[in-house]
């Protein structure tokens, strides 16, 4: 007989954590077989052989904790089921596994051989490589002892028998003591032991417990080779029982040091290796728990990410698979609770749904799954307030309740987040029932609860659920004890902790109801104090901080308007608005979030104006009000001053600002049904925005360290605004709130904002102009620019057929009474004020220029063209000056400060006509209005280029608008207000749309004439966001753009676009080489507009079809 080598028998294999899998497909059969243990021949020391205990995991799958040697003969195993019939059997070999084994696939797999051959049973177990010299032992206890230890751990977690704990713990210490110094089990042994003292510490909270834990597992890590297989499983538990300490003592340093330890486990172990997803996992665990203390979204970034390569890394139908799923759900739900986006919540409950399902109803994990099923069912209905979402949670913890035995330490937290649900559905429909069966399950909680095991969030939530009762019944006593579970959760609450603003926020909740029934102002005035100090914490979610705040500033500003903490109040709200759509946002992220948050700039604006403050009324508006296009602007804000004093970080800041513009332009959305692999590429895709929107941060304030540099980049004072007006007209802020309407009117000559209060108008009348207006132009089907929407009434017939408006409105309509009513109560009164006077139009007096600004409602209100135009005194604003519109102060003022002259070798006008783009309606007049503009050009000597239709492709568009300072577009236009950068051009050969527009290189743009429909029409829920494409493209680097608010009729397009440009050639000065230059177009097209209104009469289709046309920009 062949004999080993003599390399071959210096070492022995050690097989440990053996798992027992049927592989059949036949899963309806025999599915009452369970396998309980295998007698084992041939073990060491164990001449009449050895039984070891299975440990029932589910009905196709086995385990047995711990490790046996292997000897050079082999062992021979048979597998019996609990009434002691043969399942099968099988041989092991050390020259079959040494041949079998790879480098980095440490776990051996081999089939058993079954009695019945329908019944497939594959074993797999992990295999360690171990000396000879230092295996055998004088005597076999401390092995018995050790396996017998991890089988009573493993007994307990799934009964909560506290006995088996406690013996596991006594015997695996035997066993530590009766392993000699240096054997290589004895790590093994230690680190064992230590997860018994976690497990007995997650049952009794003694920190006593995980003390020993921690110290035990760092002596395994200390005895362990850093070569040797088990040392990442060491340093993982390690980490975990840091981790667990930490979620009790809430020191922070400790997180910070078992993150450290579980990401070296991490990178120590091959992706291929099967307990990567465990370590993964338990480092997103880790991760969640730091962002739960301190709120830094890059912590939440990786735990996710990490949750979700654990998901990946894990084989489908693995039994670890529900808890992993139930470790991701758990972390998009808190990434929730701090973002309110919708696909976050969506992705847990997707989650933890699966989790569920993957699990039989008698497992001993059942109860955990359900309770967080419940709680991402909870959260979403806190959001949407779809009933049957939150009854389906209110379903879920009821079960979890049911399910978990009553002496188990989880049992609390489960009666409060049933008691939550109950709570909620309350807040929806009013049953006194609910919030009844809220209080008591809550009750129930704390009653279950040792004194020094109470946590802050447990009294908080009770509180909350007593105080919804006092609304509801007005028991006082409901609100004394609110008040002393309050308290005691503030003082429960560690300094610095993530929490500490929401129970803030919550406490003033408190007051707050107890103000309503009590009118007292001193209640009143506590529920400030506390929204005060919940808006003020240094850490904490800037969502909730955000709540508390708006919260303070509005009360504040109701009960107390002359009080000097109003302005700091609006101040720190509208910061927070800034950091809730921050860089680290894709641009259709941002809009999505400011969609949810109510526009405070208004409010804040309207309460500096009842102060007499309109310069910081001008502050909050600049500060709070097209938030993403002043982003993008500050991303592309010149550096020549900066790099004057350090150029390396001028470059920085520019090569960081372009990567975040770049970017910021992603539009892909997860979703459920989107694999995983595509959901990890978007997640790193959202870390690494995040991660440069961070060193954007770092970058500003080193920049800010500079002398001189101190506001680099900060929303500039109403000082420095006033620095840089145009000298040819005021810009005019109208500022419309439910509580006041005012003007703050800007002058080259003044040295602080004219305030013009508006006493006429109101919010109320705005929002009815603005329906009113919605209203006609829908039933006129004024919304694409086709050649059957004019609505011109011309003395000789059309050449296109007419779509006329209902007769009974066309002589004194709905625009009449809107352009009337703007007129008297708002353009007339400002213009009274800035002492500006009707300019006879046979004068050749040059009219004025006057810059609108308006906020809310009155974005979408022609100031422009306010007037009367019926009777015999007829007048209107186009008397008086000449309109423009700017989204900001900002954008004059820097445009103004920042204003470089164009490259003569760039000068001069693109012009594309796209007639018939697929899938839009036919326009052929745009190739009309092109041809002749473009004939003009040349006549005047003008560098131009004309494309039409299908001559121009999307690429070749952008090159020339790169090449030419001026465009013309004459073309179908689609805006896109929930995600603007998606709004587009819509050319023959595909669509330009404003992302890629963004991303050119257009530092010599000059004027844009957008001869399309609506390319200023705004939306209502961003109505201060200017989601157009007028002020897109004034974001895209263009300094003028003519745009239209409505349906532009195709005759009149040319009419208008002829006249405009005849006028810009007939007023240049001087030589023009061959340029083209729009500084004159407010003025050509204030002409053009005269022009056509001239040519019709002043009935309802005639202010349709010249109003529409508007003016952006210097």
């Amino acid at each position: 007989m062949a004999q080993p080598n003599s390399s071959a028998v210096q070492s022995r294999f050690l097989l440990k954590d053996i798992i027992l899998e049927r592989t059949d497909k036949f899963i309806e059969y025999r599915q009452s077989l369970n396998v309980t243990e295998i007698w084992v021949a041939g073990i060491p020391f164990s001449p009449n052989g050895k039984c070891l205990v299975l440990t029932h995991i589910s009905s196709r799958r086995w385990e047995r904790w711990g490790s046996i040697e292997l000897p050079h003969e082999g062992l021979v195993c048979i597998f019996k089921c609990e009434d002691g019939e043969n399942v099968g059997f099988m041989q092991l070999g050390s020259m079959e596994i040494r041949a079998s084994k790879t480098d980095s696939e440490k776990r051996f797999r081999k089939g058993v051989r079954t009695c019945d051959p329908k019944v497939h049973v594959t074993v797999s177990c992990e295999v360690a490589e171990v000396p000879l010299s230092s295996t055998s032992e004088p005597n076999n206890l401390a092995t018995q002892l050790a396996d017998r230890g991890i089988m009573l751990r493993h007994r307990f977690k799934r009964t909560g028998n506290f006995a088996d704990i406690a013996e596991a713990i006594a015997i695996q210490e035997r066993a530590v003591a009766l392993t000699p110094p240096g054997h290589p089990l004895l790590p093994e042994r230690l680190s064992d032991l230590g997860n018994s003292f976690t497990s007995r510490f997650q049952w009794t909270g003694d920190l006593s417990h995980i003390a020993r834990a921690i110290s035990t597992q760092q002596q395994a890590v200390n005895l362990t080779p850093e070569s040797d297989a088990g040392f990442p499983d060491r340093l993982n538990n390690l980490g975990l029982a840091m981790l667990i300490r930490y979620e009790r003592t809430g020191n922070l340093p400790e997180i910070s040091q078992a993150i450290a330890v579980i990401e070296r486990a991490v990178s120590l172990t091959p992706q291929s290796h099967p307990k990567i997803p465990q370590f993964l996992s338990n480092l997103g665990s880790a991760f969640s728990s730091r962002f739960d203390r301190t709120g830094d979204p890059a912590d939440i970034a990786k735990c996710i990410l990490a949750q979700q390569k654990a998901v990946e890394l894990t084989p489908e139908g693995h039994e670890t698979m529900p808890t992993l799923l139930l470790n991701l759900g758990n972390a998009f739900r808190l990434r929730f609770e701090q973002s309110a986006d919708i696909v976050d919540i969506t992705e847990a409950i997707s989650a933890h749904t699966e989790a569920v399902e993957l699990t039989r109803e008698d497992h001993h994990d059942t109860p955990r799954l359900l309770n967080a099923l419940g709680n991402s069912l909870g959260s979403r209905f806190g959001w949407t307030r779809e009933d049957t979402v939150i009854t389906a949670s209110i379903s879920a913890l009821h079960k979890s309740v049911e399910l978990t035995p009553a002496n188990h330490p989880d049992l609390p937290d489960r009666f409060i987040n049933l008691g939550v649900s109950y709570m909620r559905r309350f807040e929806l429909g009013g049953e006194l029932s609910d919030i009844e069966e809220a209080v008591s399950a809550q009750m129930k909680a704390v009653a279950l609860t040792p004194e020094n095991m109470l946590q802050a969030s447990m009294l908080n939530n009770l509180a909350i659920s007593l105080v919804r009762r006092f609304g509801r019944t007005g028991d006082i006593s409901d609100v004394v004890k609110a008040e002393k579970a309050h308290q005691k959760a503030v003082e429960l609450t560690p300094e610095g902790h993530e929490n500490l603003p929401s129970l803030l926020n919550n406490v003033a909740n408190t007051w707050r109801v107890r103000f309503e029934r009590s009118h007292n102002l001193g209640d009143m005035e506590k529920c400030i104090s506390n929204y005060k100090s919940a808006a003020t914490c240094t850490v904490g979610s800037s969502l909730i901080k955000l709540e508390a705040a708006q919260n303070w500033a509005r009360l504040l500003n109701i009960h107390f308007p002359k009080s000097p903490q109003v302005l700091p109040a609006f101040d720190t709200t509208l910061g927070y608005i800034a950091l809730h759509a921050g860089l680290e946002q894709t641009v259709q992220g941002r809009y999505i979030r400011l969609q949810s948050v109510p526009v405070l700039a208004l409010n804040a604006a309207a309460a500096a104006c009842s102060l007499d403050r309109p310069d910081k009324a001008l502050e909050f508006l600049e500060q709070g009000r097209c938030l993403v296009w002043g982003q993008l602007n500050n991303l592309r804000t010149p550096l020549d001053e900066l790099r004057s004093m350090d150029g390396n970080l001028a470059d920085r800041i520019a090569d960081i600002s372009k990567r975040l513009e770049n970017a910021a332009s992603s539009r892909v959305a997860t979703h459920t049904t989107m694999s995983l692999s595509g959901k990890i590429a978007l997640e790193d895709e959202s870390h690494s925005r995040l991660k440069l929107a961070q060193q954007w941060d770092e970058l500003l304030k080193t920049a800010r360290a500079i002398p001189g540099f101190e506001n680099f980049l900060k929303p500039s004072p109403s000082s420095a605004l006033l620095r840089h007006l145009p000298a040819s007209g005021p810009i005019v802020v109208i500022n419309v709130d439910e509580r006041r309407c005012d003007t703050i009117a800007l002058l080259a000559s003044f040295d602080e904002p004219l305030h013009i209060p508006l006493p006429n108008f109101s919010l109320d009348k705005a929002k009815k102009y603005r329906t009113d207006l919605k209203i006609l132009l829908c039933s006129g089907g004024l919304r694409t620019r086709n050649k059957d929407a004019s609505t011109v009434l011309t003395v000789d017939p059309p050449t296109r057929p007419i779509k006329p408006l209902n007769r009974a409105r066309r002589d004194a309509g709905v625009l009449h009474e809107v352009l009337s009513g703007l007129w008297n109560d708002v353009v007339k009164p400002i213009l009274d004020a800035l002492s500006l006077t009707r300019v006879d139009p046979t004068s050749t007096e040059v009219l004025p220029r006057i810059w609108w600004c308006p906020t809310g409602a009155m974005s979408f209100l022609p100031l422009h063209a306010a007037g009367i135009y019926t009777g015999s005194k007829s007048e209107s604003i186009l008397d008086y000056a000449v309109s423009s519109y700017t989204p900001t102060v900002t954008a004059i003022s820097s445009r103004i400060n920042n204003n470089r002259a164009i490259d003569k070798s760039v000068s001069g006008l693109f012009l594309t006509s796209q007639p018939n783009a697929p899938g839009a309606t036919s326009i052929p007049g745009t190739t009309q209005e092109v041809q002749s503009i473009h004939s003009m050009a040349r006549e005047e000597g003008t560098r131009v280029l004309k494309l039409e239709g299908s001559d121009v492709t999307v690429g070749g568009c952008l090159e020339h608008m790169e090449h030419f300072s001026s465009v013309h577009l004459a073309c179908h236009a689609s805006q896109d207000a929930a995600d603007p950068l998606q709004s587009r051009f819509l050319l023959h050969n595909g669509s330009l749309d404003l992302a890629t527009i963004l991303q050119s290189n257009l530092k010599n743009a000059d004027l844009a004439f957008l001869s399309a429909c609506q390319t200023s029409t705004g939306e209502e829920k961003l109505s201060d966001e200017a989601v157009h494409l007028a002020a897109g493209m004034l974001a895209a680097g263009y300094r003028r753009v003519v745009a239209t608010m409505w349906s532009i009729g195709d005759q009149s397009a040319q009419e208008v676009a002829n006249t405009f440009y005849e006028y810009l050639w007939s007023h240049r000065e001087g030589d023009s080489d061959g340029g083209f230059d729009g500084t004159l177009s407010a003025y050509a097209l204030h002409h053009a507009v005269q022009q056509l209104r001239r040519r019709l009469d002043n009935s309802e289709s005639a202010l349709l079809t010249w109003v529409p046309y508007v003016h952006f920009g210097y």
